[in-house]
């Protein structure tokens, strides 16, 4: 294969993904011709078109296909495409035709890059750790799996010297990778369509664990096993890196964060600030401060970058209106990532009515954790639960995989189905404190609907 910089044209089959887009903006970014397929016109497509970059819906050989030759282009996939014609096309035609995670591989191996992994809390972490490279102003790209608040995109560049990705486990894509710095945040069950059980997964990120050439480099959350020498981290409990004396003041939550010193003790410093909510984050958070402190920011720097982090888009998005009604929008779509959004909420906010609103995302997923879904949707007060989204998969391979097979095994007395066309008006029938939209299909379209309905009301 030649150099990506030999490339002029690059085709994206996929492009509306999050990881895809991130790419595809960097190649805009670096002057390249950028243009691509999505079977679907979403915000993020409409945002990548309105940069400058050609986005087609229809499945169909136009001439800006045929046009482009085959020795200055390059076609990168995502591996969620599994049968098109315009992908079939290229490859019949001896194009150079390469996984997504391929080529962000082959960017970021010139780099000091910093791969963060992990079933749960790797697009919290790695965009928080290019918050504060960019803060401490650090040479970096980052590519990441879901869209800054800060940067309103989920790709920055500031530099080439460092890279931040998202290493992403789903077809163990993440071993294309050169981590020089690493994080694994979580192995919980996932993906076991591509994986089978658990200790296969857990086997994908020891394998990850075994590319970084440093074992001080490596940070790994306290408890999990992956066989090689690594430096820890934790909350509420010793590590090597941990924070404790978490308290909550008006939303905002504090915390103390420990570090080794050089005399074999561990430094003392007191009270981060930061209105993200959860245990979970400031795990997230503690192990993004370890990583910059070992990189030589100074802790101030990071206690004012820690203070301006405005966090992820569909990450607890939270609006608080006149009325007194809060909604809140998360991308969670696994059982324990709904457990964590649940568990801060009702930490946070104790006597307030919660009504749910659950996208279920894969028929796979839902048949796999289906009791786990059951016991984490049984924790508020109202449930909607809306059709299961496919995604990659076909409903005839998973028959009696449906939304009301999983309703049946919540313990709520107040829950019901609905399609995603009628859900927004049965939401404004619903008497609530706390609204949670929730999972990473297409409920989505629901976001701009409610917030303006809400702040009207």
């Amino acid at each position: 294969m030649n150099k990506l910089e030999t490339y002029q044209n690059f085709y994206f089959v996929g492009i509306g993904g999050i990881g895809m887009s991130a790419l595809a903006r960097y190649f805009h970014a670096s002057g390249k011709n950028v243009l691509g397929y999505d079977k679907t016109n979403t915000k993020l497509t409409q945002l990548l078109m309105s940069e400058g970059i050609d986005i087609v819906f229809e499945d169909v050989i136009d001439e800006k296909i045929t046009s482009l030759q085959k020795e200055n282009t390059l076609v990168i996939y995502t591996p969620a495409i599994k049968k098109l014609g315009i992908l079939d096309y290229f490859n019949e035609n001896d194009f150079k035709v390469k996984k997504r995670a391929k080529v962000l591989g082959l960017i970021t191996e010139n780099t000091d890059c910093i791969a963060v992994a992990g079933t749960h809390g790797k697009t919290t972490t790695s965009t928080l750790v290019s918050h504060l490279c960019k803060e401490a102003d650090l040479p970096f790209s980052c590519f990441l799996g879901g869209i800054s608040e800060n940067f309103k995109s989920n790709f920055l560049f500031n530099g080439t010297e460092f890279s931040v990705v998202e290493a992403d486990e789903y077809d163990r894509s993440f071993l294309n990778l050169s981590p020089d710095w690493a994080v694994i945040t979580s192995t919980d069950a996932d993906h076991l369509d591509i994986y089978g059980d658990k200790n296969t997964i857990e086997e994908g990120f020891r394998q990850f664990a075994a590319l970084v050439p440093d074992d001080q480099q490596l940070f790994i959350r306290k408890g999990i096993e992956i066989g090689r020498a690594h430096k820890t981290y934790a909350v509420n409990e010793e590590a090597d890196y941990y924070s404790d004396n978490l308290r909550m003041d008006y939303d905002k939550i504090y915390f103390d964060f420990h570090a080794p010193a050089n005399d074999g003790h561990s430094e003392l410093i007191e009270e981060f600030v930061w209105d993200v909510p959860g245990i979970h984050n400031v795990e997230n958070a503690t192990v993004a401060l370890a990583i910059l402190h070992n990189l030589g920011v100074d802790f101030e720097t990071l206690k004012k970058a820690i203070a301006s982090f405005k966090g992820i888009k569909r990450r607890y998005t939270k609006h608080i209106y006149p009325s007194g009604k809060i909604y809140i929008d998360d991308y969670a779509h696994h059982p324990t990532e709904i457990n964590a959004v649940v568990g801060s909420i009702k930490t946070f906010y104790p006597d307030k009515k919660l009504l749910v609103v659950f996208q279920p995302h894969l028929f796979s997923r839902t048949r796999d954790f289906v009791d786990g879904f059951a016991e984490s949707l049984s924790n508020s007060e109202e449930l909607i639960l809306l059709d299961i989204y496919p995604a990659r998969e076909l409903q005839e391979n998973f028959e009696g995989i449906t939304s009301d097979w999983l309703l049946e095994k919540v313990t709520l007395d107040k829950k019901e189905i609905s399609n995603l066309s009628e859900a927004f008006d049965k939401i404004k029938d619903k008497e609530f404190d706390i609204l949670l939209t929730v999972g990473a299909g297409n409920i989505d379209t629901l976001y701009d609907p409610i917030c303006e309905w809400l702040s009207k009301n």
